[in-house]
């Protein structure tokens, strides 16, 4: 993830970005001076990506996050001289800079939106770094600080920090301090954050940060303020096992990541069991009664910011474009992770960075175009988005995958093999249009596949 981060020569904007190189992200940040001119503490922030920003500039505003194209701005810019704020010749700076600069980069935000791009913040709710303002308080007033129940707490032990009290970090982790969902002020602190980045930068939605470690009351309460803040608000939550609907429900979160489905795409193609990858879409979203996850539309994925890369996990290259080509067909909502989409390799083993590193510009190239063509078919389909499952042709090395949705039927067919394949089976028609390519397949004498190929079928009725 790349974040921009305004106003580092602060010490909101220096925190901030020293977090972030903590947790393994990418900061780029910006002030007005053209180098970094905060404080020479030998920190992170000292040495991390910097570009010089006047944010009461719009056109500079805009031109440094087009160039930059950050997944999350962090604003910490601000005239925070409280005293010298209030002086006549003072009013038009401060006007500019707090008004103003806030101003262009909401701007910026609403360009995203009138493109067609969706704004969703990650939110850590869970826990806070340590240099976290009212952590910070507790640790120099003890139980004398007003927020030392915003934590979990006991002042009667000690932490790894040899701080003079014992708190718990988020599994284990005592850079992370976890926060006590369960005090209503913690909440509301939270929500109020919420509101005002609905109302400064018209935010979309959420992606929930370990979302399976959140207190379930926490979670309704953040719903319904939520449904009431902004209509179509859609909140995602960080899900890797358990039974997702105790979180998925009308109560709760709109989708999860489907972390269940993420390895049998891999192990598929891997050991040439489309059979696995199969009964799983099956017992999630199949007929059935007993199928699981009918109806939920969990986010998908072939990887992420926490996993190898997916042109690192399959062994065979060529099962590229064919694991996207499932990842498209599958019920529930694509997700591609930036640099995949053109074959990018690397391995969990290298570390986090590796995982989440910067790429000057994006590339185009046989991946990217044949993406790009499922995006577009998927999003004109509602029978891929919206369409039950059924799996009429199924081998080792095969499978055609059907979705339906009010009379539209898709056929999304991939032969993982060396070979041709012929598959004959009932298509209920004699013809579909090929949603990849724009040409007609015709189904008599059946549909041969051809070697490491994935087909779109749009049946004529």
């Amino acid at each position: 993830m790349k974040v921009f981060v305004t106003g580092v020569a602060g010490q909101l904007g220096h925190d901030v970005m020293n977090e972030l190189k903590k947790r393994g992200y990418e900061g780029i940040g910006s002030d007005l001076a053209p180098e970094y001119a905060g404080v020479q503490d030998g920190s992170a922030v000292t040495t991390m990506p910097y570009v010089p920003l006047d944010i009461t500039d719009k056109e500079a505003v805009e031109k440094v996050l087009t160039e930059c194209r950050p997944d999350v701005v962090i604003h910490c810019a601000a005239w925070t001289a409280v005293d010298l704020a209030e002086d006549e010749d003072k009013m038009a700076k401060v006007r500019a800079i707090n008004a103003g600069g806030t101003e262009n980069i909401a701007k910026v935000c609403k360009e995203l939106h009138e493109n067609g791009i969706k704004v969703v913040l990650d939110g850590v709710f869970n826990h806070v770094g340590r240099g976290f303002w009212a952590f910070q308080d507790v640790l120099k007033n003890r139980e004398n600080s007003p927020y030392k129940d915003w934590f979990h707490i006991n002042f009667g032990g000690n932490s790894n920090y040899n701080d003079g009290l014992w708190y718990e970090g988020w599994e284990g982790h005592f850079d992370l301090v976890k926060l006590n969902l369960n005090n209503p002020q913690v909440v509301d602190h939270i929500l109020e954050c919420i509101t005002n980045w609905v109302k400064e930068f018209d935010i979309d939605g959420l992606r929930l940060d370990v979302a399976y470690c959140l207190d379930k009351n926490f979670l309704k309460r953040l719903r319904q303020h939520c449904d009431w803040l902004k209509q179509d608000f859609v909140l995602i939550g960080e899900l890797l096992h358990g039974d997702y609907a105790q979180w998925v429900n009308p109560e709760m979160l709109h989708s999860c990541t489907n972390y269940e489905c993420y390895k049998g795409l891999y192990s598929s193609f891997n050991c040439m069991n489309m059979f696995e990858i199969c009964h799983s879409l099956k017992n999630q979203f199949g007929p059935e009664n007993w199928c699981r996850y009918r109806g939920m539309h969990l986010l998908c994925f072939v990887d992420n910011h926490d996993v190898s890369r997916i042109a690192s996990q399959l062994t065979n290259e060529r099962h590229l474009p064919l694991i996207y080509g499932m990842l498209f067909g599958m019920p529930g909502i694509p997700c591609v992770y930036y640099g995949s989409e053109w074959g990018t390799k690397a391995n969990k083993s290298e570390g986090d960075p590796a995982l989440r590193v910067s790429f000057e510009k994006p590339e185009w190239n046989d991946l990217t175009e044949l993406i790009s063509k499922m995006a577009e078919a998927h999003k004109n389909s509602k029978a891929l988005c919206y369409g039950s499952i059924k799996i009429p042709v199924l081998t080792n090395k095969q499978c055609i995958i059907e979705r339906e949705f009010e009379g539209e039927r898709v056929l999304v067919a991939i032969n993982a093999d060396d070979q041709p394949f012929t598959a004959h089976f009932d298509a209920g028609c004699g013809q579909a249009e090929e949603l990849l390519t724009g040409t007609i397949h015709d189904f008599g004498g059946g549909s041969e596949l051809k070697p490491y190929s994935v087909e779109f079928w749009k049946m004529e009725r």
